[in-house]
């Protein structure tokens, strides 16, 4: 057997790939589900009525989901460029922790200000936050060679350490009883609800803004170009003329800056403060989003919704029919392989000897 690069892939290749890995992941998760004596079909239908099927489960998909958006955002930023940015996690963290030391502790000094200068204030210092944690691991990549995948890793447990540090140190809430959480945001730049009664907050909308920020960047823009050529091909891009590594320094600024920021909305958004536990992999669950976008940023909307309507209807099906919640983490990782398989597939055949 052997793999043999397409001409050309035709529409319904392209169009059937995708179909056949959600049916393939399906198939996987059944197995799951049938060794743990659980029936098939009413497990998919109630993790479908879960995520899915009320006014309740569509507003936590979308809550869920908009920190997911973000991370899968600055997932895609820098593997465009292939810079694999695998520190989303420590980047989110940063941010929040960034968000807070500007919009929780700023009352300490004695100064006032204005929630219309101090949000955008507190936003900017997560972006720089999160851009920050980025850009050594890219500048140690483009001048020493350094793996930027084992550097980025790394820095998530740097990071939550730092945290937690923070959390048991200056940064200590000291109204928690003894739980390490920071101080509260200032309740004045907390984000508004989307629809009363729920938890959807516009950092939805701010996070869909971004999305077709980021497409329009890559579509229509000089810099999207750069980007979009140094991860085809650098050596012909430096060939050409494009500046590889400022290139590079851009992408970490922007990746990183927007997995900062989804640190900053989620605070903002839904906790209020920030704790070890704030986020459940949502740095790393942007990967698999990034991939299953294929890279394209409104798609990144679109799978975002879907492993957060997984994650969320998982919980409820768990609690209706006792499967374990994890087969929600076995269907959006089998998603990914199969995606990636599926995307090989309409790029090669495979032929038989």
């Amino acid at each position: 057997m052997r793999l043999e690069k397409r001409n050309e892939s035709s529409a319904l290749v392209l169009i059937a790939a995708p179909f056949a890995a959600v049916a393939f992941t399906l198939s996987v998760a059944a197995l799951l589900v049938l060794w743990a004596g659980a029936p098939v079909g009413r497990t998919y239908s109630l993790l479908l009525q879960g995520g899915f099927g009320s006014v309740f489960a569509w507003s936590e998909t979308l809550t869920r989901a908009t920190p997911l958006i973000l991370s899968g955002l600055a997932a895609t930023v820098a593997f465009k460029a292939r810079l694999f940015n695998i520190g989303a996690e420590g980047q989110l963290y940063a941010g929040a922790l960034a968000a807070i030391a500007v919009g929780g502790l700023h009352g300490g000094t004695g100064l006032e200000w204005s929630p219309w200068i101090l949000f955008p204030l507190m936003i900017v210092a997560a972006a720089l936050a999160g851009a920050a944690l980025l850009l050594g691991p890219a500048l140690m990549k483009q001048k020493l060679g350094v793996d930027e995948v084992v550097t980025t890793l790394l820095f998530n447990f740097i990071v939550l350490l730092f945290v937690g540090a923070m959390l048991d140190g200056p940064m200590k809430d000291p109204t928690a009883m003894g739980w390490p959480q920071s101080v509260a945001l200032n309740g004045e730049l907390e984000l508004g609800k989307l629809i009363e009664g729920t938890r959807v907050h516009s950092g939805l909308l701010f996070a869909a803004f971004l999305a077709v920020a980021m497409w329009a960047l890559f579509r229509f823009t000089t810099l999207g170009f750069r980007i979009r050529a140094v991860g085809a091909n650098a050596r012909a891009a430096a060939f050409a003329g494009i500046p590889v590594t400022g290139t590079v320094v851009m992408v970490a600024l922007l990746s990183g800056g927007l997995a900062g920021v989804a640190g900053a909305i989620e605070v903002a958004g839904r906790t209020g403060y920030v704790t070890l536990d704030m986020s459940p992999g949502y740095g790393y669950s942007g990967i698999v989003i990034a991939m299953l976008a294929g890279l394209h940023p409104i798609g990144v909307l679109l799978a975002s919704i879907f492993v957060a309507g997984v994650l969320v209807g998982a919980d409820s099906m768990s609690r209706a029919i006792g499967v374990p919640t994890y087969i929600a983490d076995v269907i959006v990782a089998t998603s990914l392989l199969s995606v990636l398989v599926a995307t090989l597939l309409t790029q090669y055949r495979v032929r038989w000897k």
